[in-house]
């Protein structure tokens, strides 16, 4: 591959930094999934893990056993052999949402913002099959690329203090899912019944980097039955 579009640098005393490019996009995803798969596959000596993200892999390693031109070196040498169609296939996961209502309080504003009615914005926001390109904020939160400009709408002016886990919700071109009860800013469109983090759980967190989600408009019923032996809030209220 390419290396000249390629930046390494250091984060911390025990992290390299892999920059495959400044803009967000299937190209840049591409090159971190087959770089991630190649670290998976074959970590090197030192390394302790590593972290994908929009356009970025982070590594983390053992200052003790490796310095950064160490660490810079063996990255180079295997940038120069990744093989970006490497790339992991990737799983489709389908996410039920119940839209609108107590479940999604900002639909009728994000409706109203862009002219649409509550039921086109469900169609736009559940029609795409959607990246994952990375997990963070909290634990297995999923951001979303794939969001129709349609319906991209800015953050709320004042955040939430306390938002339930399995709220969907929209900022700007991004959507994502709050797996665990958190404070956010995001404009709430509907909330899923499903858990994305359990910590017991192995692999703890349902999504991970690579993946593809796809929505599924519910009911409120069947968001109820689906959630009937979780232990799931919806404003504060047991189901």
């Amino acid at each position: 591959m390419q290396l000249d579009d390629v930046s390494l640098y250091a984060l911390g005393d025990s992290v390299l930094v892999v920059q495959f490019s400044d803009s967000i996009g299937p190209f840049a995803h591409d090159l971190v999934m087959a770089f991630g798969r190649s670290l998976a596959d074959c970590p090197f000596y030192g390394m302790v893990e590593y972290v994908p993200a929009f356009t970025t892999v982070s590594i983390f390693y053992n200052p003790l056993v490796l310095a950064y031109e160490d660490v810079q070196r063996q990255v180079m040498e295997r940038l120069r052999q990744l093989d970006a169609e490497a790339a992991p296939e990737s799983r489709i996961v389908d996410i039920p949402v119940c839209y609108g209502g107590q479940f999604g309080p900002d639909l009728e504003f994000v409706a109203e913002y862009h002219g649409l009615s509550e039921d086109e914005v469900i169609r736009i926001h559940s029609a795409p099959l959607y990246q994952v390109h990375m997990i963070g904020f909290a634990p297995g939160f999923p951001y979303l690329g794939g969001l129709s400009e349609r319906i991209a709408t800015p953050r709320l002016t004042t955040p939430r203090v306390r938002i339930p886990k399995g709220s969907v919700g929209i900022a700007g071109d991004q959507t994502g899912i709050y797996p665990i009860e958190t404070p956010g800013g995001w404009q709430l469109i509907g909330k899923c019944p499903v858990p994305l983090f359990q910590p017991t759980a192995h692999p703890p967190c349902l999504l991970r980097a690579g993946d593809r989600v796809r929505f599924l408009p519910i009911t409120p019923a069947e968001y109820r039955e689906l959630a009937q032996d979780q232990d799931v809030q919806v404003c504060g209220d047991t189901l």
